[in-house]
């Protein structure tokens, strides 16, 4: 029979060693998580106006943590000469978007041969959109006299413009891909000329 203090001494051991275990895994995977969503060194990326891209997505130079990254945020990554990505989670005066926001996207259309910008929802879903519209694309995007695209997102249908609508609360992602870029914006992504982000009203 094992004594009671020594049985005692045992299960104590045995809670740390459990203890430390659980601490150590915790810390693995909050730091791994932690690399991968905060650690901008890792992903090298180029800033034009409120977008950006990441400059080793879809390349042979894109190593472990960026492949690991493109995996977790659920971006299908084709070469650069394929597809070209811009991400903007801000607009162009650096706040935050938001879903209960309204905003304004203008621009010329980039040089590529098919381009689209899309809404995302925090999660990085499609927003529940009744009117169908999703995204704005080469093919629906009406230019003006001057060759400008205008685009509405947010919960309130702006006149005269395409709208996204983005039904709900909290953060709001713009993608706008570019497919077969032209060689020279492969070359050098940030001479895109950039679609501008801007807040249309207050919201809360």
């Amino acid at each position: 029979m094992i004594p009671a203090g020594l049985l005692g001494l045992r299960v104590t051991r045995i809670a740390t060693v459990s203890a430390l275990y659980l601490a150590a895994v915790a810390l693995g995977i909050g730091s791994a998580w932690w690399v991968l969503k905060k650690a901008p060194w890792l992903n090298p990326s180029v800033e034009v106006g409120a977008w950006r891209a990441n400059l080793h997505a879809g390349s042979q130079d894109a190593g472990m943590y960026t492949r690991a990254g493109i995996a977790l945020n659920a971006l299908l990554a084709l070469g650069r000469d394929e597809t070209m990505y811009f991400v903007a989670t801000r607009d162009d005066a650096g706040h935050a978007l938001r879903a209960q926001c309204n905003y304004r996207i203008t621009g010329v259309p980039p040089q590529a041969r098919w381009w689209s910008i899309t809404a995302y929802a925090q999660d990085l879903f499609l927003f529940d959109a009744p009117n169908g519209h999703y995204s704005l694309n080469g093919s629906t995007a009406a230019l003006d006299a001057a060759g400008n695209f205008a685009l509405g997102t947010g919960p309130t249908e702006q006149a005269g413009v395409y709208w996204l609508p983005t039904p709900g609360r909290g953060a709001l992602v713009l993608t706008l891909r570019l497919y077969n870029p032209a060689p020279a914006l492969q070359a050098a992504p940030e001479s895109l000329v950039a679609p501008a982000v801007q807040k249309v009203g207050n919201c809360a």
